[in-house]
C-alpha cells in the first residue's frame, strides 16, 4: 500500500495551482501605476513667484501677576484700570496682559 502523501500531492498540485500573470511590479512596495509628472510646458510660468507671507503679528501673554522683564519694558493700564498691560520697545515677545 502507498503512503497517503505520493498520491495526495498531485491532486493538491493540480486543484490548488492557480495560472499566474506575471506581475508587472518588481515588488510590493512599488506601485504598479507609472508615476505621472507634470510636463514643464503646463506648469505656470508664475509658479516660481512667490508672494512672502505676511508677517504674522504675535499676541500677548496673558498672565495673572505681570512683571517688567528687561529695561526696555514699560507697563501700561487702560480700560478705566480693569488690565494692566506691560508692553516692550526691545522685544515684542515681552507683550504681557494681566487677567
Amino acid at each position: 500500500m502507498l503512503p497517503r502523501t505520493t498520491l495526495l500531492l498531485p491532486l493538491r498540485q493540480t486543484l490548488f495551482n492557480i495560472p499566474r500573470l506575471p506581475s508587472l511590479c518588481r515588488s510590493i512596495h512599488t506601485p504598479c501605476r507609472p508615476t505621472t509628472s507634470r510636463p514643464q510646458s503646463l506648469i505656470s510660468p508664475f509658479a516660481n513667484l512667490r508672494t512672502s507671507a505676511p508677517q504674522q503679528t504675535r499676541g500677548m501673554k496673558v498672565r495673572s501677576s505681570v512683571k517688567k522683564l528687561c529695561d526696555g519694558c514699560k507697563s501700561v493700564r487702560r480700560k478705566k484700570g480693569k488690565y494692566v498691560y506691560i508692553i516692550c520697545s526691545k522685544n515684542p515677545k515681552h507683550k504681557q496682559r494681566q487677567g
